[in-house]
């Protein structure tokens, strides 16, 4: 199936990357074994059950989790998985109203079209089910693209892109309610990471699937040259005294409901039966008029 929306990634590439770290995931899956955990703590202080259940991403670690924790597991009855290298996310293969949950780690900031694949997420799910979504934000691996980016204009006089764009905290709760989820709410989490020298952190990356698949990708090849002036500039400004060099990664996680008729709603203007001014032991006075000395 075509793509008619184009975007910074290239589909095919995404699907490669993620099939080819089959083999090699489970030797840098910190960071999604940190965000499963998450998810799942999130999910134990709602009480209530979730009989379909879908993964989106992980390789099966968010099922590992829940089979980790008795009474989560005891109310969570079936789990579907899918990864980016079986299934795309802008062109879901589940029927409406499909599943009570949605989890997805780490997989979202794949997607050319974030705002449709959340409808359809959204759609997927049955009325008054829950979507937990966690994915790379924008300040993650600041210090490589930056390290990369002074390199390449030291030694070609300019730079082109080399490391993934991601999204912002503040983009994520508008997204949702932009794809129709009620009581959207997004938060942040900034690990940090220290490696001995930085083709650990590349082939951490290369490891989970997470190496660059932009659609116009960098004319000009990451050379043995660039890479090692890149290495150079990232031990210089971003080396701790013990010489291990800082990786940032943002992770962003998106909470929304499928709407339902039971849920919270906002209060209508005009409908509180309290004053502010009576709550606050002031006088109230129209916005134009000035405050009296007394």
């Amino acid at each position: 199936m075509s793509h008619p929306t184009l975007g910074p990634f290239e589909p095919r590439l995404v699907r490669q990357r993620k099939r080819r770290a089959r083999a090699s995931f489970r030797d840098a899956s910190f960071l999604h074994e940190r965000v499963c955990a998450d998810l799942a703590d999130r999910l134990e202080v709602i009480p209530r059950p979730f009989e379909r259940v879908l993964a989106l991403g992980g390789y099966g670690l968010f099922s590992e989790e829940v089979r980790a924790r008795p009474e989560l597991s005891a109310r969570v009855a079936s789990i579907f998985e899918a990864d980016l290298d079986l299934v795309d996310p802008e062109f879901l293969p589940f029927a409406p109203g499909a599943f009570d949950l949605i989890v997805s780690p780490l997989a979202l900031h794949w997607i050319n079209d974030l705002p449709g694949a959340l409808i359809q997420l959204r759609l997927a799910l049955r009325p008054d089910g829950l979507l937990l979504a966690s994915l790379f934000g924008g300040e993650t691996l600041t210090e490589l693209r930056l390290s990369l980016i002074e390199a390449e204009f030291e030694l070609l006089g300019g730079a082109g892109p080399r490391v993934s764009p991601f999204a912002d905290l503040q983009d994520i709760a508008g997204l949702l309610q932009r794809a129709g989820f009620a009581l959207p709410a997004a938060d942040r989490d900034v690990v940090a990471v220290r490696y001995a020298e930085p083709m650990r952190l590349l082939s951490d990356l290369r490891a989970m699937g997470e190496t660059s698949a932009l659609r116009e990708r960098n004319p000009t090849n990451l050379s043995r040259r660039i890479l090692a002036r890149a290495f150079e500039v990232y031990h210089t400004r971003y080396a701790d005294e013990n010489k291990r060099v800082l990786a940032t990664f943002e992770i962003l996680t998106a909470t929304g409901w499928s709407p339902h008729e039971s849920q919270q709603k906002p209060l209508r203007p005009g409908s509180a039966k309290t004053r502010l001014a009576d709550a606050l032991n002031t006088k109230e006075q129209s916005a134009g008029e000035k405050p009296s000395d007394t």
